[in-house]
C-alpha cells in the first residue's frame, strides 16, 4: 500500500521538465518557433524538434498517424488551455508585443489580467495553440 498524507502525495518537483505539443505540420511548426520567435533550438531529429523556453524543453511532434490535416487547437475542450511564459520586465514584454506584430505574428497587444492584475501578450502558434507571455 502507498503511503499518501493528508496532504496527498504531496510531490517534489522543481518545475515543469518539458512540455510537448502534437503539430500537424513539423515543418511550420519549426518555421514559427525557431526562425520566427527565435526560441534556441536543442534538438532536431526525424519527427521530433525540441526547443528552450527558458529553461523549459518544448518538444514539438510530428503528426500521429491519426492526426486529421485540418485538425486545430481548441482550448475549451478537456486538456491544454493555453502555455504562459514569464516575463520579469515591462520593457521585455513590450519588446516581444511589438516584435510579434513586426513578425506578423497576430496577438491581443498588451492586455491586464484583472484576476491578478498582470499584464500579458496572448498569441497562437500556426496549430492554434494559445500562448501567452505574462509578467511573474
Amino acid at each position: 500500500m502507498t503511503n499518501v498524507t493528508n496532504a496527498g502525495i504531496a510531490i517534489q518537483t522543481s518545475g515543469i521538465h518539458h512540455v510537448s505539443l502534437r503539430t500537424t505540420d513539423l515543418a511550420r511548426a519549426r518555421v514559427f518557433y525557431i526562425d520566427r520567435l527565435g526560441f534556441p533550438l536543442l534538438m532536431e531529429q526525424p519527427g521530433l524538434v525540441i526547443f528552450a523556453a527558458g529553461s523549459t524543453a518544448i518538444a514539438l511532434d510530428a503528426p500521429g498517424p491519426d492526426t486529421a490535416p485540418s485538425d486545430r487547437f481548441n482550448p475549451m475542450r478537456v486538456g491544454l488551455d493555453h502555455l504562459a511564459l514569464a516575463c520579469h520586465d515591462a520593457n521585455e514584454l513590450r519588446r516581444v508585443t511589438a516584435a510579434l506584430t513586426a513578425a506578423g505574428v497576430e496577438n491581443t497587444g498588451i492586455k491586464l489580467d484583472p484576476t491578478l492584475n498582470k499584464e500579458y501578450v496572448a498569441f497562437k502558434d500556426p496549430d492554434g495553440i494559445a500562448w501567452e507571455f505574462y509578467t511573474a
